[in-house]
């Protein structure tokens, strides 16, 4: 039987100090050296050893992950190949959407690790500290977390919906009192049980906040070759899901938009059938964790647990 393979790829708050030493012996883990050279440092020894304060600042950890899941991507793809098996899509959560644009071939990695550095940076930089916030909400629905923030944003004091993560998950973010004012509006207006809870994140991605952020990138993006599309993905921006061909120029203005836009990962699972496997590539098994919670007929093989390339081998 043909199996139906999609590849996920997990963004921002999987990583680990150690993320990638589980490779070391396979052709794969030569790419942690290809980051260094992209990047002018070590991301290699910062992914191996840390120390985890400074993996955990949004310029390293982006590329860091994107190393790490196209490492392991690169290990999957030898079984799949050898296999016969053909990957029907790609995806990514966030900034797993360059991962799998380099699954994708419309970028290299090297453009891409260089690429994620630079949007963490202008990120960093987009939104003095203590101005924005990110706040999860659990078990409102999108409509109400939508209305929500329609009716408490004012222009240049805004909060919208980020990342629509599972059903019952949706981070929102903005300005910080524009987020306290959602909160407000929650309580008075949810009479089912919910929670919210504020991020511990350095700036409110996915926000209007972002312009500055996307206009910088925007220029990088623009002195990098994208090309068409090798194989189908699903971009965050509207959960569409892009044919092979699709052009490169495509894919580039989905990422500019993607830096202050939301995150539409609930509506982008619900496009894959149900019968497909979903390999998970990069650290942790957030991604699997998420995907139980809006289709659990989806079976997910999470790459970064032991056993999980046996599993493969096995398909």
């Amino acid at each position: 039987m043909t199996k139906s393979v999609t590849l996920i790829f997990p963004g921002q708050g999987a990583q680990y100090v150690g993320m990638g030493s589980a490779l070391e012996g396979h052709s794969s883990f030569d790419l942690l050296e290809k980051a260094n050279g992209a990047l002018g440092y070590d991301i290699k020894n910062l992914m191996l050893n840390g120390p985890e304060e400074d993996l955990t600042l949004t310029a390293n950890t982006q590329p860091a992950i994107l190393t790490h899941s196209i490492a392991l991507y690169e290990k999957a793809a030898q079984i799949l190949e050898k296999k016969g098996i053909k990957v029907d899509r790609v995806l990514g959560h966030s900034v797993g959407e360059y991962a799998a644009l380099v699954a994708a071939k419309a970028i290299t990695f090297e453009d891409a690790v260089k690429a994620v550095n630079l949007r963490g940076t202008y990120m960093q930089e987009a939104v003095p500290a203590g101005k924005g916030k990110m706040v999860a909400v659990m078990k409102v629905p999108a409509e109400k977390i939508e209305e929500c923030c329609k009716a408490v944003s004012n222009p240049g004091d805004e909060v919208m919906p980020a990342n629509f993560n599972e059903p019952n998950q949706i981070v929102i973010s903005g300005h910080a009192d524009a987020c306290d004012r959602a909160m407000k509006w929650l309580e008075e207006n949810i009479s089912d049980p919910y929670r919210a809870i504020e991020l511990k994140v350095s700036a409110p991605f996915h926000s209007t906040l972002m312009e500055p952020a996307a206009k910088k990138l925007k220029e990088h993006l623009d002195t990098i070759e994208f090309r068409p599309l090798f194989t189908p993905y699903i971009a965050n921006i509207d959960a569409k899901e892009y044919a092979a061909d699709t052009p490169g120029e495509t894919v580039k203005e989905n990422l500019f938009k993607q830096v202050d836009g939301s995150v539409r990962w609930t509506q982008s699972i619900e496009q894959l059938p149900d019968d497909t496997i979903c390999i998970e590539c990069g650290p942790g098994r957030v991604l699997m964790g998420l995907l139980r919670k809006i289709n659990r007929n989806i079976k997910v093989i999470s790459l970064d647990k032991e056993g999980a390339f046996q599993d493969l081998e096995e398909l």
